[in-house]
């Protein structure tokens, strides 16, 4: 608030001088106040950002919190079937002992009785080694699963932690763009680098501009020093129909060359491997809002990077490989 009070008595200042100062130092003071304010408003866009990334933080840790707390029910579920096979196993051990003290018993008594006994003898004994059998299949599996969630566990918290480095970096890589048509953001654990289409192209065109490619050389900087990060190129329109003439026949083919075009200029950076990169055009229906105003229009008209470490560990753990 205090430095919106500063803007406005700056602007203030500069209308009141207009009529007893040199032209030089009207212009000085004009451009203090338009660097004034183009400030604030990059300050309320990183403080949008913040905001977005919170609540993507806070979406994803309430999911991992519901996986952990899956994982612990069926833990609890095998901890609960271990205690039923030992109540069980203890029951027939009684049975196996007093059938015992019966036999002796009736070591004197008649031969038909003692087969009786012998036979029960031996059902009980084979039910006796089945449940041991059971038993120790339980506690194994019981053993497996509280190690596979420790690691899954492991595994999610690295896989944030890295999303998080990954998004630090890319952001500090293209701070000079961030406000000015660029934006990164992090979700489901993927960091999404998302530039208008003011940053990278004329309109109905796809060949980027200087400070387009410039901004993708920075991020190409970053991707090459990073070879284990994967990159998904998507182009997206508004609704409007494609008017243009040559090979473009629609907003589908305007997408995909966009996004192609983004491809090859990362690949200008010899230290990416190609294999890495993905173009893919969505035409106008992936949109960010409704295409019923010109603002909602130009921000359906974007470029979307979206970068994603690799989890080959992680989800070969999740498939039990």
């Amino acid at each position: 608030m205090r430095k919106s009070l500063v803007l406005v008595w700056i602007g203030v200042t500069i209308i009141s001088l207009t009529s007893c100062v040199s032209q030089k130092k009207f212009s000085d003071l004009e451009g203090r106040y338009r660097e004034c304010t183009d400030e604030v408003a990059s300050l309320r866009q990183q403080r949008q950002d913040l905001e977005n990334e919170k609540k993507e933080l806070n979406s994803t840790n309430g999911r991992l919190k519901e996986e952990s707390k899956k994982l612990g029910s069926d833990t609890l579920s095998l901890g609960q079937a271990l205690r039923d096979a030992k109540f069980d196993l203890a029951k027939l051990n009684k049975s196996h002992d007093e059938l015992l003290d019966a036999m002796a018993k009736m070591q004197s008594g008649s031969q038909t009785e003692l087969q009786r006994l012998l036979g029960e003898l031996q059902v009980t004994q084979e039910k006796l080694s089945h449940k041991q059998d059971s038993l120790r299949s339980l506690e194994k599996e019981l053993a497996g699963r509280q190690k596979r969630l420790a690691e899954l566990e492991r595994m999610l918290a690295k896989q944030d932690s890295l999303t998080i480095a990954l998004r630090k970096k890319v952001a500090d890589a293209l701070l000079s763009f961030q406000g000015k048509g660029l934006t990164v953001t992090m979700k489901n654990g993927k960091v999404y680098v998302s530039l208008e289409e003011s940053l990278l192209f004329k309109s109905g065109s796809y060949d980027v501009g200087a400070r387009g490619e410039a901004a993708l050389e920075q991020l190409a900087s970053v991707l090459a020093t990073n070879p284990d990060i994967s990159v998904m190129i998507e182009g997206h329109t508004d609704n409007v129909p494609y008017r243009g003439a040559g090979q473009l026949k629609d907003n589908w083919d305007l997408s995909v060359m966009r996004a192609t075009q983004v491809v090859k200029i990362l690949m200008k950076n010899k230290m990416i491997d190609p294999s890495r990169l993905t173009a893919a055009g969505r035409s106008e229906y992936l949109p960010l809002t409704a295409n019923t105003t010109p603002e909602g229009k130009a921000s359906n008209r974007r470029t979307e990077i979206i970068l994603t470490p690799k989890l080959d560990e992680l989800y070969k753990l999740i498939e039990g490989k």
